[in-house]
Order: C-alpha cells, then structure tokens, then sequence
C-alpha cells in the first residue's frame, strides 16, 4: 500500500492508496497541513510543484511560509474539509472527558501534607504522578489516532501556537478551537451526569484562593497560577514544536516516533506543575480542557488565565520561531 503526496522534492505523493489485494485504486481523504503534529512538516507541499496552486487555492497552509494575507483570509470558512477535520478535532477533544473522570475528586481542599514524606504521600502528588501516565498514553494514541485526520492538535494551546507561527489559518485556527471547546464542554456535562454531581474538580483545573485552609492559595495565588501555567504552555509549545513540527528533525525524529515524545513532553509537565503548592491543582495547557471541567461543575471568576497563559506563550513562542526560524525558502524570490 503506497502513499503519494507533493513533496518538497516534487514528487507527486499526495492522496492516492493502492490495495494490493483488490488490486483497486482509493484516494485518501487526508490533506496536506503545516501544522500538523508528528510530522515534522514532511507531509506538506512543495510550492513549485505543478499541481500546488490548486492546492493551496483551497489550504494556503499546505505548505511552509504562506503570506499574512493568505493566513488571514476568510475563504477556509466555505472549505469543506476543513469543517470536517474541525469537526473531528471536536471529537478528540469529547475524549478529555476521560483525563477529567480518571482525576476526577470531590470539590475540597486537598489532603495536607505528612510529617514523614513531605509532598510525596498524599493525593495530592499521586493524583498529578498518575495523570501524568495516563497523560503520556492517552495523548500518544489519540496523536497516533487523529494525525492523519487533522493535525491531532487536540487542544487550544497548539493551535494558536501553530497560528501565530503561521503554520496554520485563520479559519482553521479558528474552526479548531471552536470545536475543541465545544467537544471539551460536552465532556464536561457528560462527566457531570456520570460523576452524579456539580462538587467536583479535576487535576489542572483548580485553584483554591481564599482562605479557608491554611494550604488555599491567597487571592494572590492567581497571578502565581498564571505565571506557571505561562511558563507551562511555553514549555509545552518549544518541545511539541521541537518533537513534531521541526523540518531540521525529520532524520532524527521521524513522523511514526512523534506521537511518543508529544504525549511524553504532556505527562511530564502535567506531572513537574502538579504538586508542589497546596490549594492549586497544577498547569492545565489545555483551556478547553477546563472549560469543559467548568461547564460540568462551576464557572470560577479565574478560569481567564488559562486561555491569556496560552495566547500568551503561544505569542512569546512565535517571536522566537520567526529570530531563529526551523527552516527557509532554497527558491529565490
């Protein structure tokens, strides 16, 4: 079974799969993306090629340095497949639903730390070590899963960052998190009718600012959570870039090990931000995530640094991709 796309050498590689058993010809569905996560930007197009304009007529971000005006424009919105691949990005993100339930806990404060082990014997450092694991394999299938269909961005923080990186459009950027919100709020109400109640919280999605305990954050603690949530979505955006959108790695980190290293980078940062200050449940790197955990539970007045922390970095990380881009142009202009 062969697959051909417009490559950056001109080889015409895109869309058509042969089976060897029927001996019948099928075109895939699949479309060329910058953005798309795992694949180090090799499933892309080569602008020079004689059939590119046709394909970027419909996916300006098919393939590398597309212009502001392209990434701007407002003609992606009338594309159908790319409603169908946002569509599919919401029914990744209807799966948060299981990283909410498996750090599902009751909406109180969480267990004080012990004389003996400090931070490391309590709910609250085994809640985040074990999210981390289920992190690392949940978002390592579903990249693995939704890659050929979409990208597998899952998650508002690397849209954006793909967005201002100009690797993804407007319209997708804006179809995408659209979509990955809703599938990520409907999680939310589906674990609310599981879970049998609105008193819940999740590992990510929880800070505690007032003082009723001496291990509650102050109200201070929101700008405390804001800064390791900023530095948590920068981190995440640097190595998920690094892993699985940097040209410079193709040799190194082919398309079929990227999945690994992305739901590797999520676990251990979910894991690193999880369980050091009491009365607050870690970096969450996903808004939609807790969006969803809010729309199932309440809506806490804070909820604005997750999505300011992701645009945010998403905005630091470009400035540094544009100073030191991963690739250029060997076409003179």
């Amino acid at each position: 079974m062969g697959l051909r796309n417009l490559s950056h050498n001109g080889r015409d590689r895109h869309a058509n799969t042969e089976s060897a058993t029927s001996g019948r010809l099928y075109k895939a569905t699949t479309h060329p993306f910058v953005g798309r996560i795992g694949g180090n930007q090799e499933f892309v197009i080569d602008k020079e090629h004689e059939d590119s304009d046709r394909v970027l007529s419909k996916a300006p971000d098919a393939a590398p340095g597309m212009s502001v005006s392209q990434q701007l424009s407002l003609a992606g919105f009338t594309e159908l497949s790319l409603w169908k691949a946002a569509v599919m990005e919401g029914v990744g993100s209807l799966f948060i639903y299981i990283t909410i339930w498996s750090n599902i806990s009751p909406a109180t404060i969480p267990t004080a730390p012990t004389d003996q082990f400090g931070y490391f014997d309590n709910a609250a450092y085994l809640g985040p070590t074990t999210g981390a694991i289920q992190n690392f394999v949940l978002l390592t299938l579903f990249t693995f899963v939704f890659g050929v269909l979409t990208g597998a961005h899952l998650n508002p923080t690397i849209t954006i960052g793909t967005f201002f990186a100009r690797l993804t459009t407007f319209p997708r950027m804006v179809l995408y998190v659209s979509f990955q919100t809703l599938g990520g709020t409907l999680a939310g109400y589906l674990v609310r009718a599981g879970y049998g109640t609105r008193d819940f919280k999740t590992g990510g999605c929880w800070l505690f600012t007032g003082g009723e305990s001496q291990y509650a954050l102050y109200p201070e603690g929101v700008g405390r959570a804001f800064s390791n949530e900023f530095m948590a979505c920068l981190a995440l955006l640097f190595l998920a870039f690094g892993v699985g959108l940097d040209p410079r790695q193709q040799k190194i980190i082919p398309p079929a090990l990227s999945p690994f290293l992305v739901g590797l980078v999520l676990g251990v940062l979910s894991w690193a931000f999880g369980y050091s200050v009491y009365g607050y449940g870690g970096a969450s790197m996903n808004p939609a995530r807790c969006f969803g955990t809010f729309a199932g539970s309440h809506f806490p007045g804070w909820h604005w640094y997750h999505w300011v922390a992701s645009i945010s970095a998403s905005i630091v990380h470009a400035v540094f991709y544009f100073l030191i881009p991963p690739g250029r142009s060997l076409v003179a202009s």
